[in-house]
């Protein structure tokens, strides 16, 4: 069995993360750990989901959280995530990040952790079907080239934090890398005002929030006569779980490194 601890296990993804490590033979619960202050700390991790009692209480404590794991799995925040994954690397025990908003410097330092031993799967977002987008976006990228202009539209729930989403920054960065332009430069957050007519050294994003949409992406290259359309919309949370539990199946029996779901997919 591989021994897990969901770290923000008190949150809607740590709640389900619960759920489906519970329900999975393959996986046994060690930990389930929350902020200092969190109103349910203490209470059965079974229980909080709504099941039979699994004898893991949610806790502050990281110490005794990392004490029997495996590995972890991460959706918290980045304060969190880049307090937790060095503690971690040093006890050995691998981490699964689904973690967004992370900063450049932040990533670099996951590489570093890995390139000092640690076992890291990073992905903003953990969907097969997502995943299997960011390939066929660099795929159609490359193929139809600077001839058709290209935009990045997600929507999530209102209470998501940050925007864009991490799923359509990597969109972005794919798609930029695709056809010789540089993410940090070339992207185009929105638009208003007279801003001139759009360029082809520009990709544009733009974040919508409303109601309780779980995550919906879609990339559109448009070009004179035609406009050809890729399209990923997750209905529930499952979608994301169960990548998570597929990077933590994978990353257990990995060499030390900083993986994402397309090294756990065999996408590359």
């Amino acid at each position: 069995m591989i021994r897990t601890a969901i770290i923000g296990a008190a949150g809607r993804m740590g709640r389900m993360l619960i759920e489906h490590v519970l329900n999975d033979h393959q996986f046994k619960l060690t930990g389930a750990l929350e902020y200092l202050g969190c109103p349910l700390i203490g209470q059965d991790a079974g229980l909080l989901i709504g099941k039979s009692a699994a004898e893991v209480e949610i806790t502050d404590d990281l110490s005794k959280v990392l004490e029997k794991t495996d590995v972890i799995i991460d959706f918290s925040s980045p304060k969190s995530t880049m307090t937790i994954a060095p503690i971690s690397a040093q006890r050995g025990i691998a981490s699964v990040i689904g973690t967004t908003g992370l900063y450049d410097d932040q990533k670099m330092q996951l590489q570093t952790l890995a390139d000092n031993g640690a076992k890291i799967v990073f992905a903003p977002n953990m969907s097969v079907g997502v995943n299997l987008m960011f390939a066929l976006c660099d795929k159609v990228a490359r193929l139809l080239g600077s001839d058709y202009d290209i935009e990045v539209v997600e929507m999530h729930h209102n209470k998501k934090k940050d925007a864009p989403s991490g799923t359509a920054v990597r969109l972005g960065e794919i798609l930029a890398s695709a056809v010789g332009l540089d993410y940090a430069t070339n992207t185009r957050h929105g638009r208003e005002g007279l801003v001139g007519a759009r360029t082809k050294q520009e990709i544009g994003i733009h974040a919508l929030r409303g109601g309780d949409v779980v995550g919906d992406h879609t990339v559109i290259f448009a070009a004179e006569g035609e406009r050809f359309e890729l399209v990923h919309k997750a209905s529930s949370r499952d979608c994301f779980a169960n990548g998570a539990l597929r990077a933590a199946k994978f990353i257990v029996n990995a060499k030390p490194g900083l993986y994402d779901m397309q090294d756990v997919l065999n996408l590359k």
